[in-house]
């Protein structure tokens, strides 16, 4: 019977993907259609819901930047929005309430604002898609919504433990400082484990059987025992790789926590009445991501891509609608209510996100009376001074041809490199590198050069990252001359084919030039030598 259920969800995530949207529109609503048809939740469905929530706290875990998250333009814009719009949007439902809606009639102030704080939330599945889509993941932009996104977690794990039906035990606190003091041998399993299978299933033990099986056999809520293991091996360099590789794992498994929803009941009428009213606030609460970015000092662009990417409802508001019906504070007709807000919000989200680069170009004059100067460091104008010579990608490639274009040609060439960390290391090298991501439009329109750049050097370590930056160069510098880097024969092709005017295979360059290194060593002659002059002996 499982397997029956994921089928037919497979079939309506598959045509919501083919409506370009995300897929797990469709699984709501293969919940919805089948509880129609007399289905139910079963236990396996709900055993993958539950392992899904898991890796989805763990991983937000496994990203959780404390330094980042500090800053007022994170931490403040999602609890200044959360308060807010819980509030706006208790007093909304209590005004339609009052109107006679059914569903919304028997609400009092309490569930009001429990529903607002549901509402309150944006979706993590769905902006992280978004940002991945557009190649904005490692943009000022990106990584603002993500944080807002992760303090958002933060609230709906402390209030799911608060609703915790069972009380701790007396080892909750000796597990919790267990988890923490663990932290080291954790650090110590990711750097030898390896990066196949092994490396994966060790995210699920510490995920699902150490976090969140821990805190569950001490009386604590396993959600949050998930997203604390994540947060001991976040410092540890290879959370981000663990974070990467359970990522399908986490969509997978997901996959029965919104067929859960939509099998536990279908929607009423008022629910979609409701759900209406409140795809009417999704621009409000857009607005308000956007006037609180700008008061932290964000351009006015970045903001509105940021808010963009937040307008919509959460799959963590299902969550908190779970655990609140759980706990008898909500009926099921407003979890399966919340359900087609969420799904109608991913169509807005999405629609709205398509045309964010028009919109801009269209406003752009009009927003900037919300812009506050100085701007945040990072969303400052990059002056590049007087170099001509630009390299995409500071790794072994990148900082090679950087140290011999310095020495032929002195100090007109600057590096960029996405990573804070190479960055500050480059810098500290004496190079001249900024912070940027080549794959983002906002760091190319940040960009300010005092002279014509003659050359752009690609040297990422991706191939589809290679070509994307070659189409950012031609969309920018049209006028600059492009060299790449490919790892095949055929990578070279499609890097001319793309444009560009000298494509080199990296392990066919390296191979040459071990074979003249080689060949000097051994016999003492130039590497075009006639290889007669050394006969063997």
């Amino acid at each position: 019977m499982d397997l029956a259920l994921i089928v037919v969800a497979y079939a309506f995530g598959l045509l919501a993907s083919r409506v370009h949207l995300p897929p797990l529109v469709g699984y709501l609503v293969a919940g919805f259609v089948l509880h129609a048809m007399g289905f139910d939740t079963t236990t396996g469905i709900e055993t993958l819901a539950q392992i899904g929530v898991y890796l989805l706290l763990f991983t937000i875990g496994l990203k959780l930047n404390v330094h980042f998250l500090a800053r007022p333009a994170v931490w403040g814009t999602a609890t200044i929005q959360m308060i807010t719009i819980s509030v706006v949007t208790a007093g909304v439902l209590l005004g339609i309430g009052a109107l006679g809606l059914p569903l919304a009639s028997g609400l009092d102030l309490e569930q009001a604002m429990l529903l607002g704080f549901a509402f309150s939330f944006s979706s993590t599945v769905l902006a992280v898609k978004l940002l991945e889509s557009m190649n904005e993941t490692g943009s000022l932009a990106g990584r603002a919504a993500v944080g807002v996104l992760i303090i958002q977690d933060v609230f709906a794990v402390v209030f799911l433990t608060f609703t915790a039906s069972t009380s701790p035990t007396w080892m909750a606190v000796p597990m919790v400082l267990v988890i923490v003091a663990l932290r080291p041998t954790f650090g110590w399993l990711t750097a030898r484990t390896g990066h196949g299978e092994l490396f994966v299933l060790l995210g699920f033990v510490l995920a699902v059987g150490i976090g969140a099986g821990g805190f569950e056999l001490v009386g604590l809520k396993p959600e949050l025992g998930a997203l604390l293991a994540g947060i001991a091996v976040s410092p540890y360099r290879q959370a981000g790789e663990m974070a990467d590789r359970l990522l399908d794992f986490k969509d997978l498994f997901l996959v029965g926590f919104f067929l859960s929803i939509g099998l536990a009941g279908t929607p009423p009428i008022a629910a979609y009445v409701v759900a209406g009213v409140m795809l009417l606030l999704i621009p409000v609460k857009g607005a308000m991501f956007f006037v609180l970015f700008t008061r932290f000092r964000l351009r006015t662009r970045t903001a509105l891509h940021s808010s963009l990417t937040l307008s919509s409802y959460s799959e963590f508001g299902l969550i908190v609608a779970s655990a609140s019906l759980a706990a008898g504070y909500l009926e099921q007709e407003w979890v399966s209510g919340i359900a087609v807000a969420v799904a109608g919000s991913f169509v807005v989200a999405s629609i709205g996100n398509t045309i964010r680069y028009p919109v801009h170009g269209i406003l752009a004059d009009r927003l900037k009376m919300f812009e506050r100067l100085p701007r945040l460091p990072e969303d400052a104008v990059l002056d590049c001074g007087k170099a001509r010579v630009l390299i995409l990608g500071m790794g072994r490639v990148g900082a090679g041809a950087y140290d011999e274009i310095a020495h032929r040609r002195g100090a007109v060439v600057v590096g960029v490199d996405r990573s804070e960390r190479s960055a500050t290391f480059h810098t500290g090298k004496g190079r001249n590198v900024i912070r940027g991501d080549a794959l983002d439009r906002d760091f190319w329109e940040r960009l300010r050069f005092r002279d014509e750049v003659e050359l752009v050097v690609v040297a990422t370590d991706n191939h589809t990252s290679n070509l994307e930056c070659v189409a950012r160069t031609k969309e920018y510098l049209p006028d600059a001359q492009i060299g790449a880097i490919a790892r095949y024969p055929d990578q070279v092709i499609e890097l001319q084919d793309a444009g560009v005017d000298v494509a080199r295979n990296l392990y066919e360059e390296a191979g040459q030039g071990l074979a003249d290194d080689a060949i000097v060593t051994i016999w003492g002659s130039r590497p075009d030598a006639d290889p007669t002059d050394h006969p063997e002996s």
